[in-house]
């Protein structure tokens, strides 16, 4: 692992001296976690306990020990500086098949200029056949609109309707934590009028879109998935990408439910309920973006904001079996969205296509006027109307790290790499990526001292009995933490934006699974309490850490489902500011496995009855 073993600590060799080749001798170190599943009575006595003055300090330092905390991080021996912040320099990258746009257009101009990116037959039947299922787009909405087939505030009625029905039994999915009926009939009524002048403001216009509930978005207070936080932080204005899509003219339809805090992986919430899989109503559908990525699946909306901090849009992206992007840290405004992870939370998109999660990301880096002013980096979006693929990708894959997941994902994502290679030409290289344990340590450190020190403020006036059991343990946890392993972390941050610079001179895009299993059952023990389940958690966020703790930009695409038919997502992992390449490599593996997605069990179609090419 690029260290030398000295009682419970680690002496790592400077970063540049590490061997990143596929021959290294880096030991890949698997997850070291040492705790049972708890929920119900369980989780809560482990609560009482790890609050309890001196017996919890002596219970936590116990629990670190064991998963490593000590040994990896705290007491270990580094010789790089901290990096508080992943912000990576504009270095112009040689992008191809991209077109460069202005960083000082309006969010409907930033529109405009992805929709003309698109290709022109990305409505046609679906390998000749009837019976392929595909999600509505946005260009499907904007066409209905325009042509008059349907109008937003007919599309408006179904949707509270499908809402409805499903936030109630048998479904019970808990999409939404708050909607508000009138707001979305007047937004849609708005918009109808528009169409009705013939003066829509953009493809987005009436389009229904949901926003997670850690974003500031009127008229609804942001509760952050618990039943307090607004209390103390009411919602003032929209957040700056809310204000991006209210330009274009989106129909915002609600408040999508969220893993409590953010702190937890499941997104089951024991105050707004357990958020369900569409392709399955008895599992989860991972967090903590759960009930934007279900909202998709579901057909509800085509598209979804949430925030990335550990994987928290990419994860449940997979796992419902849609599209998920995370841009670069500070590619977006972070403005109006709750402080819970300064450094490594970013605004993500969750979409049912590749195509329109380009859509809404051009529409929220779009420049508000009222806003303060920015130094943005350069634009550039990838022609997917291009005639020619990009030649000469090439993917870094580590093999240890990519093959330490379920048997179905493995055999499915090798299978995806082998379709780009034969139908593209493109080419895997066998690399090393030392010390992702120690990584996944770090970021989780980072992200739970991050999130104390935000929240502190309001602990002292808030009764504890408000908050969800098994965010107690996570926020006792969090708490445990020192400045001297704060400090530690962020040498650790330094240390693997050092070897990820070092990988994307040999390559350019990391390849790997997004999950490392599939979504789990919902169990009943876990439905008031909440659950502490660390392993599975563990698997869940495994190939996401470095796009958060990093600033990657990262994307996850279905590529096909497990034995239970379940999905499963590939992702791709980018160079800094280079999200058009990776939307383009990612719109490529979608036109590789669009004719095999497959319908949810739980779906709901706006346009008509039968949404095939």
């Amino acid at each position: 692992m690029g260290l030398f073993k000295r009682e419970a600590r680690v002496v790592y060799e400077p970063a540049s001296e590490v061997d990143l080749g596929s021959g290294s001798s880096e030991v890949y170190l698997r997850a070291n976690v040492k705790a049972p599943r708890m929920a119900g009575f369980l989780v809560k006595l482990f609560a009482w306990f790890l609050e309890l003055r001196i017996f919890g300090t002596m219970l936590l330092d116990m629990l670190k020990k064991d998963n490593l905390f000590h040994k990896l991080v705290r007491n270990a021996e580094l010789k790089e500086s901290p990096a508080y912040a992943p912000l990576h320099p504009f270095d112009e990258i040689e992008e191809k098949n991209v077109k460069h746009v202005g960083s000082d257009l309006l969010p409907p101009e930033m529109v405009q200029q992805a929709i003309e990116c698109l290709p022109l037959s990305v409505h046609k039947e679906l390998n000749g056949s009837n019976s392929s299922f595909r999600y509505w787009t946005i260009s499907d909405y904007s066409r209905a609109y325009t042509s008059r087939e349907i109008t937003p505030k007919l599309v408006a009625e179904r949707l509270i309707a499908a809402i409805h029905e499903s936030s109630n039994p048998p479904f019970k999915m808990s999409f939404f934590i708050n909607y508000n009926t009138e707001d979305i009939l007047n937004q849609a009524t708005e918009s109808t009028l528009r169409y009705e002048q013939g003066v829509p403001i953009s493809a987005l216009d009436g389009v229904p879109i949901a926003v997670k509930d850690e974003i500031d978005c009127r008229p609804y207070p942001t509760t952050g998935g618990t039943k307090w936080l607004h209390k103390f932080r009411p919602c003032t204005d929209d957040a700056c990408c809310v204000k991006c899509l209210r330009q274009c003219g989106a129909m915002l339809i609600g408040k999508t439910n969220m893993h409590e805090l953010g702190a937890g992986t499941s997104g089951i919430n024991p105050h707004y309920g357990a958020t369900r899989n569409p392709h399955d109503p008895g599992r989860i559908s991972g967090g903590s973006s759960s009930g934007s990525a279900a909202v998709v699946a579901s057909g509800l909306c085509p598209v979804a904001l949430g925030v990335d901090g550990g994987g928290s849009v990419r994860m449940p992206a997979a796992l419902c079996g849609v599209v998920g992007l995370k841009p670069t840290f500070a590619r977006v405004s972070h403005l109006g969205v709750l402080p819970l992870n300064w450094t490594v939370g970013m605004v993500g998109i969750l979409a049912g296509t590749v195509e329109d999660a380009l859509i809404v990301y051009a529409a929220i880096i779009g420049r508000i006027p009222s806003s303060q002013p920015t130094i943005s980096p350069e634009v550039y979006f990838p022609l997917l109307n291009s005639t020619k693929p990009i030649s000469d990708i090439k993917f870094a894959k580590y093999g240890e790290w990519f093959n330490d997941c379920s048997d179905d994902i493995r055999e499915c994502c090798t299978n995806a790499l082998d379709r780009l290679h034969k139908h593209y030409g493109w080419k895997t290289v066998e690399v090393t990526i030392p010390e992702i344990e120690v990584m996944r340590l770090a970021h989780y450190l980072t992200i739970g001292s991050e999130c104390t020190t935000s929240l502190g403020p309001h602990f002292e006036k808030l009764d504890f009995k408000e908050i969800g059991w098994d965010v107690r343990v996570a926020l006792a946890v969090y708490a445990s933490f020192s400045s001297k392993e704060y400090i530690q972390a962020q040498r650790i941050r330094n240390r693997q934006i050092q070897f990820h610079k070092n990988l994307f001179s040999h390559a350019d895009i990391i390849v790997s699974p997004t999950a490392g299993v599939t979504a789990y059952p919902i169990l009943d023990d876990a439905l008031e309490t909440g659950e502490l389940d660390y392993i599975n958690g563990a698997a869940l966020v495994r190939y996401s850490i470095s796009g958060n703790f990093l600033g990657l930009p990262a994307v996850t695409i279905p590529v096909g489902y497990d034995k239970r038919g379940l999905p499963i997502g590939l992702q791709l992992i980018g160079k800094p500011w280079s999200e058009a390449t990776l939307i383009h490599v990612a719109f490529a593996v979608q036109n590789l496995y669009v004719a095999e997605r497959r319908k949810p069990q739980v779906y709901y179609n706006f346009l008509n009855t039968n949404p095939v090419g």
